[in-house]
């Protein structure tokens, strides 16, 4: 009840229906605030996976950087980036090189030794006596051809 006994309608409530009391503007303020802590929280953990990763760095080092990010994050953040952003990028890129570098390694072991013991059990076969000279061969011919 309003002043003098008038019955007023709740908050949000006008003629039965429901209004909203939140600006366009509020929305759109909301969003670029929410986007901008997720952005920060996303460059938050990049630093602490470079400073982690980091084996030129010690333990005291990682452990300095870790409490002064913990302490006074925004500041923490933007001086390791001033301190250390150029890096970041080539660390990235060095990790990335070894990873392709390991995988391609990996394959060609793999690839050749799968051929080599394909071979080995052929020529294992033929020696048994468990496949005549043409069949060595058309198998042979199509293990090397794979």
């Amino acid at each position: 009840m309003g002043p003098g006994g008038v019955l007023t309608p709740a908050p949000g409530v006008a003629d039965g229906r429901l209004t909203m009391d939140y600006p366009l503007l509020n929305v759109f303020l909301t969003t670029m605030w929410v986007f901008l802590w997720i952005l920060w929280l996303a460059l938050l953990f990049r630093v602490f996976t470079d400073l982690f990763r980091d084996d030129s760095l010690s333990g005291w080092a990682k452990a300095g950087w870790t409490v002064f990010a913990l302490l006074l994050p925004f500041l923490g953040v933007f001086v390791y980036l001033v301190a250390r952003g150029r890096g970041m990028g080539m660390r990235e890129m060095k990790r990335a090189e070894q990873a392709e570098k390991d995988f391609r390694e990996f394959m060609r072991t793999t690839a050749t030794t799968g051929r080599a013991e394909e071979l080995e059990h052929l020529v294992e076969l033929k020696n048994h006596g468990d496949l005549t000279p043409e069949e060595y061969e058309r198998a042979k011919a199509k293990v090397l051809a794979a």
